[in-house]
């Protein structure tokens, strides 16, 4: 269950049962006290009026006139847009740079702290670079919608992606691979990932991956990935 698919399964118990203890609530979406605690505080500051009873008997109260107050925005969403931006401002084609930035730094600060948090984690794997003039690009395909939910819980919680691929050449394999980077080379958008089988670092077109999803519990450590000179951090683009 995703983060927003869970605070609504929690207002919706608060709503529907009046009162419940954080075990329970924990059990009903299968995830830690700690976790629904957070979820609590973030739902707090969404706007939802909880109260907590403690001792027993108590539990968790949410006022039946209480609704949300603050916009609920996904990391994904914010995401989308930020990478939006780095497209256009790479590709040397973003006007109004300096509205879309305020426009944009506004959206961030509507983000509860720990959703920053995860925003920030997100864009340090963000490279931006120029494609070769080289490059096919008659083959330039779409890319699928369910890539950057699966990226969410790959990169923050680094867990490995498993994906359906197919190569520029047509040929469908099966991959399972660390996520350590995204790279945009407008039009282009790569997943950089180290491959345990090929013991390497590749990069998959996003457009050429389908049936993307985390593979819970197989942790991996961050590498170091080699860029070339001309490709840069996301943070270190001209503003």
């Amino acid at each position: 269950m995703d983060i927003r698919s869970r605070h609504d399964a929690i207002v919706r118990s608060l709503r529907r049962k009046g009162t419940a203890t954080v075990d329970e609530l924990a059990q009903e979406v299968n995830a830690s006290r700690r976790t629904i605690l957070r979820d609590i505080s973030v739902l707090r500051d969404q706007g939802f009026v909880i109260h907590s009873e403690p001792g027993r008997g108590g539990g968790l109260q949410l006022d039946p006139q209480s609704v949300q107050t603050t916009p609920r925005l996904a990391v994904t969403e914010v995401f989308a847009l930020l990478l939006s931006v780095a497209a256009m401002r790479a590709a040397g084609n973003l006007p109004f740079s300096g509205l879309a930035d305020a426009g944009l730094a506004k959206i961030e600060k509507a983000l509860p702290p720990e959703k920053v948090h995860d925003l920030r984690r997100f864009l340090d794997c963000l490279y931006v670079g120029k494609l070769s003039p080289q490059q096919d690009l008659s083959d330039i395909g779409t890319m699928d919608a369910a890539l950057l939910p699966a990226f969410e819980t790959a990169f923050l919680e680094r867990v490995m992606l498993n994906f359906r691929y197919r190569d520029a050449k047509g040929h469908l394999t099966q991959r399972e691979v660390e996520p350590q980077a995204m790279l945009i080379l407008p039009p282009l958008w790569y997943l950089v990932a180290w491959d345990p089988a090929r013991q390497d670092f590749r990069h998959f077109r996003m457009d050429r991956i389908a049936n993307p999803e985390a593979v819970e519990g197989s942790r991996f450590r961050q590498r170091h990935v080699p860029f070339e000179d001309d490709v840069c951090p996301y943070g270190d683009l001209p503003r």
